[in-house]
């Protein structure tokens, strides 16, 4: 299976998908669109993977890339292409799907608990997942469900942390593929965003995150990625 990773800044790789991928030995291709580099033809892989970034759906102005980022991934839906969020990256296929994209009621950084719906608690795809886990956040925009998917977890701070479409797109609001260096990554990079809050952890309270937890987040984006329809 070729994987394209769709990249927005330089401090949000695909990180632990980057290491699923090489252990099952799939080719991965990292498209840099905040670098200039030209979005492939639909041709050139069989599932794309957006990631996150700082900017919103809706900053065309300041990244017109976003616009034409969108439309590939109407269009890789329509192919019946294989397709994975990553928080803005679930917000770009919510609105490329004709959602809408907004401000969340609270931004969410850290690590706080998602829970499965009743529904994806019955779904192949999530078989044997933990009910409620701790999982990485950084965000402060939602979006409504795309016309016809599942919604799949929620959080207390944000009701939609993940929804499937058609059973091969898959929008995940939280980070699963994170490590502890994509962590200090970010923290980093935007560090300016912590503003205390009920959901705002400071950056120590992130970093110190135990192996358990990396291991715990690492082995559910796992299954998915291996259930997930190629």
């Amino acid at each position: 299976m070729r994987i394209l990773v769709l990249q927005h800044v330089p401090f949000e790789g695909p990180a632990a998908i980057a290491d699923w991928a090489s252990r099952r030995g799939h080719p991965l291709d990292i498209c840099r669109l905040y670098a200039g580099d030209p979005l492939p033809a639909p041709t050139d892989f069989d599932r794309l993977v957006v990631m996150g970034g700082p900017m919103g759906v809706g900053d065309t102005e300041a990244y017109p890339w976003l616009v034409a980022e969108q439309a590939f991934i109407a269009d890789a839906v329509a192919a019946g292409k294989s397709v994975v969020g990553i928080c803005l990256g679930a917000q770009l296929i919510a609105a490329a799907l004709g959602a809408r994209v907004y401000r969340n009621a609270h931004v969410e950084i850290g690590w706080h608990p998602i829970r499965l719906t009743a529904q994806a608690q019955r779904l192949d795809l999530c078989e044997g997942l933990p009910v409620e886990q701790m999982v990485y956040h950084w965000h402060g925009d939602t979006f409504d469900l795309p016309a016809g998917a599942l919604q799949l977890a929620q959080s207390e701070a944000c009701t939609h942390q993940a929804f499937l479409v058609e059973d091969r797109v898959l929008g995940l609001q939280c980070h699963l593929e994170s490590t502890p260096e994509s962590v200090r990554a970010l923290c980093d990079a935007c560090g300016e965003e912590l503003v205390p809050d009920r959901w705002v952890q400071t950056a120590a309270e992130m970093r110190a995150a135990g192996p358990e937890v990396y291991t715990g987040i690492g082995r559910t984006l796992e299954t998915l990625l291996d259930r997930l329809p190629a």
